[in-house]
């Protein structure tokens, strides 16, 4: 949201979204590795790592699903803007994203973009 202007307001951690095979040429090798996580109702990762080496927390998560009606949906973006330096969807379809997970954080940060 930040990178495309948009204050997220009060934030926990960074969230990156990566494939499997990027997670492991890239995060693996520095020494970021994957962790076991409690299942989530709405949200699994086949990778997920934490990673305190900045001053706010990353998470990176590769093989992110979401479930939607009774079923895992894997999210793969469909678009990609360069910002700073990286990668992210179009304003568009982070705004779709969030009213996808559809949390009361989410609906507002999508209200933000």
């Amino acid at each position: 949201m930040w990178l495309h202007g948009s204050d997220p307001g009060g934030i926990a951690d960074i969230d990156v979204l990566l494939s499997e095979a990027d997670a492991e040429r890239l995060l693996e090798p520095r020494g970021i590795l994957p962790v076991t996580k409690d299942p989530h109702q709405l949200f699994h990762s086949r990778w997920f790592a934490h990673w305190d080496g900045t001053p706010v927390p990353v998470e990176f998560m590769a093989g992110f699903s979401l479930m939607e009606d009774g079923r895992w949906t894997l999210i793969v973006p469909q678009t990609r803007e360069a910002k700073a330096g990286l990668f992210v969807p179009s304003r568009s379809e982070m705004k779709s994203l969030f009213h996808r997970f559809g949390r009361g954080k989410d609906l507002q940060r999508a209200a933000a973009l």
